[in-house]
């Protein structure tokens, strides 16, 4: 702990921030990088707060070389539901993967900045991000009928994550998926639930979806299911699911194609990384094509076909991973 000497956290003002800023200033760089013992300091200091939203940003310039990623998915399960943490690289020499790890458990976002001439701006945004939280913890309730399977929730706007396992059963059949804070933003979800057959021109609600705060329901969704025998009508694909769909997809090509590419394995990284430079094309997610076009030289974006770089900047790759779960919203027709 650097400032303050206690463990107890003070008050933002003009003086406490010039005693935090004299403290940093006699700090010399030394020692490596372990995020869970930072993490567990912030949940120390947090468990003394009364705030309804806690919230920590983690920074890092370098990598998580002191703990074993077993020590660190520890320390998550212990923060989990504890505080929300936003994670950040800074530099050259940080982890997408594990940026993307910390921020999905404790539900907070992840990013790199090439330049940390980037981080004041960046800082500023992540903070009055929270401190505009409405709502201190927010939850998916869903409630399905008898005989149903919830195949998986996900969140699918702004960014991709699973919510599936984090499910917090209220009833046999009435689960709670928590959100974490939430404040003027909008958000959208994917719910796949599979019921038992019915007869054709029959109809039963499949799923009721409800935003809850506590016990206090906020707002609230019905999915109904209808059986036909019209193949026009059952093939049909909802357009949003469809475009969700795709950018999920997106998400795990890039990942698994920068995962095959560190391993040497050019035959799987190339094509999981030419598919995610196809489907980047498809949803008109221009931002990750240019990310993917300093990891790979693109032949043809429509058909996929692209060669791996012989020389690509670490930041790059880490930056096409971190960034691998953002989406965009369905352009309006």
């Amino acid at each position: 702990m650097v400032y303050p000497a206690t463990t107890a956290l003070v008050a933002a003002s003009a003086s406490t921030k010039a005693s935090a800023k004299n403290a940093v200033a006699r700090l010399t760089a030394s020692g490596g990088t372990a995020m869970g013992q930072w993490l567990l300091l912030a949940n120390s200091l947090f468990s003394g707060s009364t705030a309804s939203v806690k919230h920590g940003i983690l920074l890092t310039d370098g990598r998580n070389q002191h703990e074993t990623p077993e020590q660190l998915a520890a320390v998550l399960r212990e923060c989990d539901g504890r505080f929300v943490c936003d994670s950040r690289g800074v530099g050259e020499d940080w982890s997408g993967t594990e940026l993307r790890t910390i921020a999905s458990a404790l539900l907070g976002t992840a990013d790199g900045l090439a330049d940390p001439a980037e981080l004041a701006d960046d800082f500023r945004t992540m903070t009055e991000a929270a401190m505009g939280k409405s709502y201190a913890e927010i939850s998916l309730r869903l409630w399905t009928p008898a005989g149903s399977n919830i195949r998986f929730v996900k969140q699918a706007f702004p960014h991709v994550e699973a919510l599936t396992g984090r499910r917090r059963e209220i009833s046999a059949r009435i689960g709670d998926y928590p959100l974490g804070p939430w404040g003027a933003e909008s958000r959208d979800y994917h719910v796949s639930v599979q019921v038992p057959a019915g007869a054709v021109g029959e109809e039963i609600l499949a799923a009721r979806v409800s935003l809850v705060s506590g016990d206090q329901v906020l707002s609230q969704g019905l999915v109904r299911a209808i059986w036909t025998d019209d193949t026009a009508l059952s093939t049909r694909i909802n357009p949003r699911v469809a475009h969700y769909t795709g950018q999920a997809e997106l998400a795990d090509v890039i990942q698994e194609g920068l995962a095959a590419r560190e391993a040497g394995d050019v035959e799987t990284a190339t094509s999981k990384l030419g598919r995610a430079v196809q489907l980047a094309e498809e949803t008109g997610h221009t931002d990750t094509a240019k990310l993917l076009a300093r990891v790979v030289d693109v032949v043809d974006a429509r058909t996929g076909t692209v060669r791996l770089k012989q020389k690509v900047a670490g930041v790059d790759a880490e930056l096409a991973n971190v960034r691998s779960v953002k989406t965009i919203r369905v352009k309006s027709t």
